[in-house]
């Protein structure tokens, strides 16, 4: 039986993904229906992303639990370092280093991975120049890893259309439900799974009007500017969502 246990940021979590209950879903989530799905049997899986994470908890505390994890897991992805990129200066040879050690030690335990990196948010962030460059830096370093390691990778990052802006919540950080759609098919295929990835229509294009940007800045940037005043995350307090196995039936990608 496939044991798959995802761990990473708020972008494992599921954020902006938000379901009518209240509770994140996320390309993870639609990850182990389609997995589920693909076999024609139950999977299990565990999610222990936390919203806000650095790179170097998630690959310490949230590996180790995923790893400790009884029956262990057989497969992993790992995603992380967009938290990182947001703090002044970011070293992405660090970020790179610490994404290898965990490669290493899901290798030396039998896990498969898949490395994921993030969607470029960078066209309609503040500063996200900065986001756009070092992002480039994380995403060409971690792409290197396949040609040494047996490992998945999927680069999000460089995929144009989920840059387009119908993929993104109202925070222009997080993706919405189509945006996590469009990666759980990007990765389903990455898996061998014949999964086309989610596209949606055109649209009218993108404008930008003062009163509209005022209130992002408002609801949006100024509230991750005083959590960061204050050395507060969004995922202070806060847990993985599935810290145990959770059976998931081929019904569940219907």
């Amino acid at each position: 039986m496939t044991r798959y246990v995802a761990i990473g940021d708020s972008y494992t979590e599921g954020l902006g993904d938000t379901l009518p209950d209240g509770s994140e879903r996320g390309w993870a989530d639609l990850v182990a229906a389609g997995l589920a799905a693909g076999e024609g049997k139950p999977i299990r899986y565990a999610n222990l992303a936390i919203r806000g994470r650095l790179l170097e908890p998630i690959v310490t505390e949230q590996l180790d639990a995923a790893l400790a994890l009884d029956p262990p897991p057989t497969l992993l992805s790992l995603a992380g370092g967009g938290n990182d990129m947001m703090r002044p200066g970011g070293d992405m040879a660090r970020l790179t280093a610490l994404t290898e050690r965990a490669i290493k030690r899901c290798l030396d335990a039998g896990v498969r991975v898949v490395l994921l990196s993030g969607a470029d948010p960078s066209a309609r962030l503040p500063f996200g120049n900065v986001m756009r460059r070092r992002g480039e830096l994380l995403t060409r370093a971690v792409a290197d890893f396949p040609s040494r390691y047996d490992v998945t990778f999927v680069d999000v990052f460089h995929d144009e259309e989920i840059r387009r802006a119908g993929y993104w919540s109202a925070d222009r950080l997080h993706l919405n439900a189509a945006g996590h759609r469009r990666v759980a098919g990007l990765v389903l295929t990455a898996l061998g799974h014949g999964t086309a990835a989610h596209v949606i229509d055109p649209g009218p294009a993108e404008t930008r009007r003062v009163l509209a940007e005022a209130r992002y800045y408002r609801e949006h940037v100024l509230p991750w500017l005083n959590r960061r005043v204050r050395g507060r995350s969004s995922g202070d307090d806060r847990t993985g969502k599935f810290l145990d196995w959770v059976t998931i039936d081929p019904a569940a990608a219907s």
